[in-house]
């Protein structure tokens, strides 16, 4: 077996972008971090701006990265947020709840990236403009061209994984008479704090972890906030401890008088309406000639959620996939991109990667999951964990970390906002060894 050391540039500084970065460096690779920003943590770093445009539509309009409101605490325990070899745990004066605030995030990526020597690989303020293959023959070269400060470069890689987050590019939930609707709309993405909300009646579309969060956050200062359901046949009902808060069913249509009529039968007058609708994979930067694509939120082909068919193992995405236990995963998509770039784990053929993706679109197909859910991976989170981690020599996920897992869930629904400071995860845990 011989063993490579490539060049590597990486793509985004963020969670997955660091955990690579540490992996490709574990295996001697030479490693290249490019972010956009002017410091690292991606998702988890906190900017008070918004788009001047607050639906993200405009093309022109100067992009904010960041997705992050003020108030943010995690949705899913520290228990979880970690490394196998680098836990997530409470630091000295730090927050110490097991559902940490996000500048609690931020400072365990930073002493991560400091505890592997990783913030010196970094190039910030550097944007990737341009990503493709030096010579369309050969997937082992690629130009990559960045601009910083107004200046382009353009350097030569042997391997690039793409890390670049998916929570940047909004998707817009579709509105039976929105164009004529003449109130205000606004995407999560634009949302900080609730202050421009104050006395308004708000409709928020999905009722997600975000949708729910944001509308608790809102209802501090709304008059009253009406939170749509993905599902039609949804009861109106007052949510448990808020006053002013209203679940609904999907929404029927939108009225030029700024009513909004619901599928439940029942309709308010309406000052905003608020999409908490999730977001689009976007890689502009990418140029493989439709090797890669994305359709309908597809991206692909893509074997195992990681490398292209066509391109691997040359060409890797890292943190794609959700609806999955994301730390844990992340290591091991990390370990196995490292050690497949290394030599020291080979991928199945062309030929026998390709056939995988069909066989599991296919599947997507016959169990009547839309396209627009390839990358997520619940209910078979836990398989597939176990399977990268058999690729890479490890042993399947602890078993604890599965049941805190499957307990968020469960959790959430009895217990709902309360749940971040009444689950007493750590007796669980004890009681379970």
């Amino acid at each position: 077996m011989m063993v490579r050391s490539l060049k590597a540039a990486v793509i985004g500084a963020g969670l997955s972008g660091l955990a690579v970065a540490r992996e490709l460096k574990r295996e001697g690779h030479r490693v290249v971090i490019y972010e956009k920003g002017d410091q690292l943590g991606g998702l988890w770093v906190y900017d008070p701006r918004v788009e001047a445009d607050p639906l993200s539509l405009d093309s022109d309009r100067e992009i904010v990265h960041s997705s992050l409101y003020r108030s943010l605490r995690t949705n899913t325990p520290r228990h979880i947020m970690g490394f196998s070899d680098y836990p997530f745990t409470v630091r000295e004066n730090g927050d110490s709840r097991n559902f940490p605030r996000h500048e609690e995030v931020l400072n365990f990526l930073n002493e991560f990236a400091r505890d592997f020597g990783l913030t010196e690989l970094i190039r910030f303020n550097t944007e990737v403009v341009g990503v493709e293959r030096v010579d369309s023959r050969n997937n082992e070269e690629w130009d990559v061209e960045s601009s910083s400060r107004g200046l382009s470069s353009h350097e030569v890689f042997e391997a690039v994984v793409i890390c670049n987050g998916h929570h940047t590019k909004p998707r817009l939930a579709n509105i039976p008479g929105i164009e004529k609707w003449p109130g205000k709309q606004i995407h999560s993405h634009n949302y900080r704090v609730p202050e421009p909300f104050r006395d308004q009646v708000v409709v928020m579309i999905g009722d997600g972890p975000s949708g729910l969060d944001i509308s608790k956050d809102v209802a501090t200062v709304a008059k009253e906030v009406h939170l749509s359901s993905r599902s039609p046949d949804a009861p109106v009902s007052k949510s448990d401890n808020y006053t002013n808060i209203w679940n609904h069913s999907k929404i029927d249509y939108v009225f030029e008088d700024s009513t909004v009529t619901f599928e439940d039968g029942s309709s308010v007058r309406a000052d905003i309406i608020f999409h908490c609708t999730g977001y689009e994979y976007h890689f502009p930067f990418l140029k493989t000639n439709g090797i890669v694509s994305i359709d309908d939120n597809r991206v692909g082909p893509l074997y195992k959620h990681v490398f292209s068919p066509e391109l691997g193992p040359w060409l890797s995405f890292v943190g794609i996939s959700y609806g999955v236990i994301l730390s844990p995963m992340l290591d091991l998509q990390c370990k196995w991109v490292a050690l497949v770039l290394s030599g020291k784990l080979l991928l199945p053929s062309k030929e026998e990667m390709l056939a995988d993706v069909e066989h599991y679109y296919q599947h997507m197909e016959e169990s009547g999951i839309s396209k627009h859910h390839t990358h997520f991976i619940r209910p078979n989170e836990f398989e597939y964990v176990d399977w990268l981690a058999d690729q890479v020599g490890l042993p399947p996920l602890e078993e604890r970390l599965k049941k805190i897992s499957i307990n968020i869930f469960k959790n959430i629904r009895i217990l709902g906002e309360r749940m971040k400071d009444e689950w007493d995860i750590d007796k669980e845990i004890e009681e379970a060894i």
